[in-house]
Order: structure tokens, then C-alpha cells, then sequence
């Protein structure tokens, strides 16, 4: 894990999916949801794309700044230099600047996220300190187009 700044917004337009944690949920409905990504060719149909990297936005949390129990968005898309003329299919997010915990991933494995998504949340019921750093207001997938993979953890201003 390394703590870095992100010192500019990232605007993403995707597609949106309401989920939970709780039994289990996010589990079984995720996997189908970048089925469809993939298979409606969603990076075809993002306006304002800047690069073809995919971010898989985890915000609009029901106790945002408190904690990811109950429901949350799943908003997977690409960077964009704006937001206008944002087609009805779709939505977006801003991923706010701020400071952020990154846990890499083996560049080309994505069946491995969840694993690490396992270790995170082990990490944050284990260490209470790590946890009350967790702003729980945007964390996100980072796929980049060379097969880079990064989680990244928001967390409240130091």
C-alpha cells in the first residue's frame, strides 16, 4: 500500500449499478455487471473520452463518510474532459482530489480484485486507525490499457 495525493478531479461518464455488501449481494451481481459493460461496448459509447483507461467507481454511499453498509453505486467508465451531452443510458462521477491508499494488483489479473477487496476490508476491520482514515466517499479500480491494475482507497485529509 502506498498513500499518495491525487491533486486534480477525475470526471468519469459509465454505466451505474445499485448494490450492497450485505449477503453477499455485490458478489453475485458485479461480475454480470462488467459482463454488460463489455458486451454493450460501453467504451464506444462514453463521450469526451481522454484516455481508455477504465475506472470502476465505488461511491453515493448510504452513510457516505461513515462507511460502505448499505447501499452504494458501482459506476464503471472512462475519464472524460467533461460532462455535457451525457447520453440517457449512461451517468457519471467526479473522483474527487484528495489523498489515497493504493493497493496494486498483478498487471492482467482481474479475477484477483475481489481477493484484494477481501484483504482491504480485513485490513480495515483489523487496523481501527486505517479504517477512521477512510473518507468513504469515492474508491475505484484502476484498469489501465497496458494491463495495470490499482485499487485505490480514498482517505480524509491528513
Amino acid at each position: 500500500m502506498n498513500i499518495v495525493l491525487q491533486d486534480d478531479s477525475i470526471k468519469i461518464i459509465g454505466i451505474e449499478l445499485r448494490t450492497s455488501n450485505e449477503n453477499g449481494v455485490a458478489f453475485q451481481e458485479i461480475p454480470p455487471f462488467w459482463q454488460k459493460f463489455y458486451a454493450e461496448n460501453m467504451l464506444d459509447k462514453i463521450p469526451n473520452k481522454i484516455a481508455d483507461d477504465i475506472y470502476a467507481v465505488y461511491t453515493k454511499f448510504d452513510h457516505e463518510g461513515v462507511n460502505n453498509t448499505g447501499m452504494y453505486s458501482l459506476i464503471i467508465g472512462c475519464p472524460v474532459n467533461n460532462l455535457d451531452a451525457i447520453p440517457a443510458s449512461l451517468t457519471s462521477c467526479i473522483i474527487p482530489a484528495s489523498q489515497y491508499a493504493i493497493f496494486p494488483l498483478e498487471d492482467n489479473s482481474p479475477e484477483k480484485v475481489g481477493v484484494k477487496w477481501q484483504e482491504i476490508w480485513q485490513l480495515s476491520d483489523g487496523n481501527k486507525e486505517f479504517d477512521s482514515r477512510r473518507s468513504y466517499v469515492a474508491e475505484f479500480e484502476h484498469y489501465a490499457p497496458s494491463g495495470g491494475i490499482d485499487i485505490h482507497i480514498g482517505l480524509k485529509p491528513s
